[in-house]
């Protein structure tokens, strides 16, 4: 009976497991025998308009694993990302081409491949010679007039001190007035602090100088500090350009991306005043035109841009943000997935996508 039973277990197993294979097999003959709608869409050098004789990054991979795999597609291509990923979620199409950024919101929808590159957000602005206002304007700072006030309100504070120590032993020097005492108080602190030594004002009761020695060790590393911080924006304002080199400089600042796009979220999270276009030409004409002060996207676009420009006066900053990889969108409960998946892999392990990839963007040092 125990032996019944446990052929009995056996044969279901054996049952179970070829009905899976056959589904599986089912679903990917039935994948390989039509006619695949694949959506493209994106910028340059990973989509190019189908009049170029370029490709793109990304077409070039899909068309690799589809000779591979022996598919057959048609193409549709759409004016930018977010189109086609609306048109995927409706089930027109059965994958999305391009550089679709992989995020966890979209994840909800759709389903991805594996990343066939990893980007980051970056930030082009000009690099325009300052004029004489924005070399001096860093010295009319909100920041360097709190920096000021504050220094005669300790000024203040110590010339108080010394008056007090020093007014009824030293009435010559510190006058009974509080106003000139108070003043004469300062200026000791003044001259103290520069290490000019003049030696009209000289305290000479015990509390005088324990307030004047105190002040001399607290001044040697609060004016070292302040000299070199006015030293480094002199020498930054003499040098330098109107190069954005970090997404703090954008705050309050207009800056041009592709609505929609993860770097539009970026932006707004840092405060930067949001220009949204549709095109990468139409943000760096915005630029150009200085209407924003950068253009902020994917590292690879602007570097493919720049590269394409190189007569344009532009500067792409080395601080990346917000890294993510490219991947192929597909509709929930897609059978590609695995499949493209594993060519991905195929292709990689073999440098093929490395290869297409370095025919379009040079490898950065």
């Amino acid at each position: 009976m125990r032996s019944k039973t446990i052929y009995t277990y056996f044969i279901l197993f054996i049952f179970v497991v070829l009905a899976s294979n056959t589904s599986l097999l089912a679903q990917n003959q039935l994948t390989l025998s039509d006619t695949l709608k694949v959506g493209v869409a994106g910028s340059q050098p990973f989509v190019f308009p189908s009049s170029a004789s370029n490709k793109g990054i990304a077409v070039e991979i899909w068309e690799d694993i589809a000779a591979k795999k022996e598919w057959n597609y048609t193409y549709q291509s759409f004016d930018n990302v977010e189109t086609a990923l609306n048109s995927l979620k409706k089930g027109q199409l059965d994958l999305v081409v391009g550089p679709i950024s992989i995020t966890s919101d979209r994840l909800q929808y759709m389903r991805f491949s594996q990343p066939y590159y990893n980007s980051s957000l970056a930030i082009v602005s000009r690099s325009d010679k300052l004029s004489l206002w924005q070399k001096i304007q860093p010295f009319f700072s909100l920041k360097l007039i709190l920096a000021i006030v504050v220094f005669l309100f300790i000024l203040a504070i110590v010339g108080t001190l010394l008056w007090l120590a020093e007014r009824k032993n030293s009435p010559e020097q510190f006058p009974g007035k509080p106003l000139d005492g108070i003043g004469n108080g300062m200026w000791l602190a003044i001259v103290t602090m520069s290490t000019v030594g003049y030696g009209d004002k000289a305290p000479v009761t015990l509390w005088g100088r324990i307030i004047t020695g105190t002040w001399i060790v607290v001044s040697i590393i609060f004016a070292t500090s302040m000299v070199a911080g006015i030293a480094s924006t002199l020498t930054i304002s003499s040098l330098g350009t109107s190069t954005i080199t970090n997404i703090e400089q954008l705050a309050n600042k207009k800056a041009a991306t592709i609505a929609g796009s993860p770097s539009d979220l970026f932006l707004k999270e840092n405060k930067a005043k949001v220009i949204s276009v549709n095109s990468m030409d139409e943000a760096f004409e915005k630029l150009k035109a200085k209407d924003v002060e950068a253009v902020v996207y994917d590292r690879p676009q602007l570097l493919y841009y720049i590269k394409q420009n190189q007569s344009e006066n532009l500067y792409i900053s080395k601080a990346e943000y917000y890294k993510l990889g490219y991947g192929f969108a597909f509709p929930t409960g897609s059978s590609l997935v695995y499949l493209v998946n594993r060519s991905l892999l195929e292709l990689s392990e073999h440098q093929e996508t490395e290869k297409i990839i370095l025919t379009y963007l040079e490898k950065e040092e």
